[in-house]
């Protein structure tokens, strides 16, 4: 997994993970398998999928890459604190699964709080097979 920063300013966790490494076969493997965690979590609350392939190729003026298959965002909180109303500028948290012929990329914004963060590059992590 490694960190990079999207367009000068969001910190991003993501995960290049080739099919051959995964015994998932597409995006909705993924989706499920991640939406298992995310419900068996003590903390965290489940609240949708958004296919943002559907979504963007339904559109007039829609783009998407030539290579991309599928990609979908699945949508939970971690929220355990409601401090201050700017927390809500950073919740709910999703993990985006995009899928390409030959392998999935699998990201999400890096969260404020570490708890969130180490539960998903664990969750994301534990899609490659050992």
């Amino acid at each position: 997994m490694q960190q990079k920063t999207f367009q000068e300013k969001y910190p991003v966790f993501e995960l290049t993970l080739p099919k051959s490494e995964t015994s998932k076969q597409n995006v909705e493997e993924i989706i499920a398998d991640l939406r298992a965690k995310i419900e068996a979590h003590p903390v965290v609350r489940y609240i949708g999928e958004f296919d943002h392939y559907a979504h963007t190729s339904s559109l007039p003026d829609g783009e998407i890459a030539e290579d991309i298959i599928a990609a979908k965002n699945i949508i939970f909180c971690f929220g355990i604190k409601l401090p201050e109303p700017t927390v809500m500028a950073v919740r709910p948290r999703s993990i985006g699964v995009t899928e390409y012929k030959d392998r999935f990329v699998i990201n999400f914004l890096e969260p404020p709080m570490p708890m969130a963060t180490e539960a998903m590059e664990n969750w994301v992590k534990s899609l490659k097979d050992r």
